[in-house]
């Protein structure tokens, strides 16, 4: 897919913000503080302040921050965690400003205060270590009070999302410049609150070229037109689905279903056991899996077990020329196998892989945790490895392409994490493959289409606690025939 930047937000790495603050035709520190002063105002908590000031540039920000909210009458108490000759340039004569306005600052929280806001200005993107001592206390401190962060949560790591040791869980997020990776998945969205992104009268794209993207509905209109009038099914495309080994049905049954309800022409499913019929969705025609190998797209791996059969027809599917979505035990079974990795990185036709960590950890060789240290490197990683587009999924899933391109999904919420989520997914990129959308379009719909649907039914009281696979499915179509 072409021009993502037409289309989704730009998400940079710390790195790269370094280098856009460098080419800034103008200082700002000043602006960003006053950013902050005047989201603390918006939010109408009330005039008692306390700002966390740290050792670095987030510091400066939070220095200009309070001495704007002092001359507005506010009652700025500051805390700084630092030394004064050592901090930044821009950071020291921010400090020696606040100072000049009659500001003073402790070294530690005051006993008995009774603040309306905390305004949080540790660590920023810089931060690289896990947080302890003091600031790991005063963090601890603040847990119960209302917080609104300055660019990052303190504890959060910008490129990765993960907490670094202890953390600030903050109800607002103020992020200068760009959106940054680590406000978008793995503990940064839980950590962030609500984020708000000030650009600091800079356009960062004229500036330098984004390392990803965090994706939003247009992908949705801008890839699906109204259909012709005159239109049949075969202008759509077949989904054949191959899963379901004996005791595991359900899965390749959810899959085929939501093939159906995305809008391929023809559903076939191909399962191991005898099965006559789905009685829920009798649309989906059953077929050997061996001839379903010509379909316009397939589906394999959602209830396919690790049998002898079960790598049999992975290979099969592997040598066809069809698309392919590959799940759940087809990624187990190419973890494990030398020769269906092989087949799998030097195809020819398209594939897509679905890992959720777990996965992923088997088709790197490591565990789940080094998977989940840094989701986007991983995501990379795979789709490097194997040669063709990838998502991670999990909070803020991931969509890494063989070119390096990655894109955060913005859509979703905990109701997924539920038994044959994953399944509905492939069904759905195997869809729209089938429609004639590329690998990379497919993928990016039907991860941001899924998580969607989960946020309109979470929306309208139907869970996250209890939301069911099959719910999803018949919201993700009505949002889809929307637009």
């Amino acid at each position: 897919m072409k021009n993502l930047e037409k289309l989704f937000e730009p998400v940079y790495g710390s790195r790269e913000i370094g280098e856009i603050e460098r080419l800034a035709p103008y200082p700002l520190m000043e602006r960003a503080g006053l950013a902050v002063a005047e989201l603390a105002m918006s939010l109408g908590t009330g005039n008692r302040m306390l700002v966390l000031a740290g050792p670095g540039n987030n510091g400066g920000d939070a220095f200009v921050a309070a001495r704007q909210l002092k001359s507005w009458g506010m009652a700025v108490e500051l805390v700084f965690l630092g030394e004064e000759e050592k901090l930044p340039g821009d950071a020291a004569a921010a400090y020696r400003a606040w100072i000049d306005s009659g500001g003073s600052c402790r070294d530690a929280i005051p006993e008995g205060g009774k603040w309306h806001l905390v305004i949080d200005g540790l660590f920023g993107t810089g931060l690289s270590r896990p947080i302890s001592g003091n600031c790991g206390k005063i963090i601890e401190s603040i847990a119960s009070l209302r917080v609104l962060s300055i660019d990052m949560p303190s504890g959060i790591s910008s490129d990765t999302g993960n907490a670094l040791g202890i953390a600030v869980k903050a109800d607002h997020t103020l992020t200068f410049i760009a959106l940054k990776p680590g406000l978008l998945t793995s503990d940064g969205l839980d950590h962030c609150g609500k984020l708000h992104l000030e650009r600091l009268g800079l356009d960062p794209l004229s500036l330098k070229p984004p390392s990803g993207w965090l994706s939003n509905r247009e992908i949705l209109p801008s890839s699906f037109r109204n259909r012709p009038r005159n239109s049949h099914k075969g202008l759509f495309g077949s989904t054949a689905v191959i899963g379901g080994a004996i005791g595991m049905m359900g899965a390749a049954l959810l899959a085929a279903r939501a093939a159906l309800n995305m809008g391929s022409g023809k559903v076939f499913l191909g399962m191991q056991g005898d099965f006559g019929v789905d009685l829920l969705q009798p649309e989906i025609m059953v077929r050997s899996p061996d001839r379903l190998m010509d379909s316009s797209s397939i589906v394999i791996g959602p209830g396919l077990g690790q049998s002898d059969w079960a790598s049999s027809i992975l290979e099969a599917a592997l040598g066809s020329g069809s698309p392919l979505v590959i799940d759940a035990d087809a990624l187990n079974l190419i973890s494990m196998d030398e020769r269906l990795r092989s087949m799998l990185s030097s195809r020819k036709g398209s594939a897509i892989l679905t890992p959720h960590p777990a996965e992923a950890a088997r088709l790197l060789g490591c565990t789940t945790a080094r998977i989940q240290e840094d989701r986007i490197a991983s995501a990379k990683h795979l789709s490097e490895v194997f040669n063709c587009p990838v998502v991670l999924k999990g909070a803020g899933s991931v969509c890494a392409f063989p070119d390096g391109k990655w894109v955060i999904n913005s859509s979703g919420n905990p109701g997924l994490a539920q038994a044959g989520m994953g399944d509905v997914l492939s069904g759905m990129i195997g869809a729209f493959l089938s429609q004639g959308l590329g690998a990379e379009e497919a993928l990016l719909c039907a991860v941001y289409l899924h998580g969607a649907a989960a946020d309109s039914l979470v929306e309208a009281g139907i869970g996250p606690v209890g939301l069911t696979a099959s719910e999803l499915i018949i919201e993700a179509r009505r949002i889809l025939n929307r637009g």
